[in-house]
């Protein structure tokens, strides 16, 4: 009887074990681009920071095709994080925010030559308590959603 008690026990130990490997699996986040006649999403490595990318494309005598982006310049795995992808709101943009939770590093990734790359990992100065000194007003044209023009 004490055999089927371990062999119950060996039984529950692998189900249950193999119901935490789709929890480790799932390292990836996706999101689209916010650009609105581009169908592309990206896909991050969580863990690694990773991107690369995919959109759809079309192929005569097919039904379409996708195309992938690699990690290029930029866009391999840094330091291991906590990382994932935000999109803006800006309906031009094809690029996404790389961000890492742990650090605050921030980068921008986008296709460029047929391979994803993202500008250098960087983290907003702290605020310092200060006077406030007051600024010149920069121009922006109406309804651009451009950047502030300097003079």
């Amino acid at each position: 009887m004490r055999f089927f008690g371990s062999a119950a026990c060996v039984s529950a130990v692998l189900v249950l074990g193999g119901l935490s490997f789709p929890a480790l699996a799932a390292t990836y986040d996706f999101v689209p681009a916010p650009q609105t006649d581009l169908n592309r999403i990206y896909r991050i490595d969580r863990i690694t920071g990773e991107v690369s990318s995919c959109q759809y494309g079309l192929q005569e005598g097919t039904i379409g095709v996708t195309l992938c982006f690699t990690a290029g310049e930029g866009a391999g795995a840094q330091s291991p994080g906590e990382y994932g992808l935000v999109s803006s709101r800006h309906e031009r943009e094809g690029g996404v925010f790389r961000v890492n939770y742990r650090t605050g590093e921030m980068s921008i990734c986008y296709v460029f030559e047929e391979r994803v790359v993202c500008t250098p990992q960087a983290t907003p100065s702290p605020a310092t308590p200060s006077t406030p000194t007051p600024a010149a007003t920069p121009s922006v044209r109406p309804g651009t959603g451009a950047s502030p023009q300097r003079p």
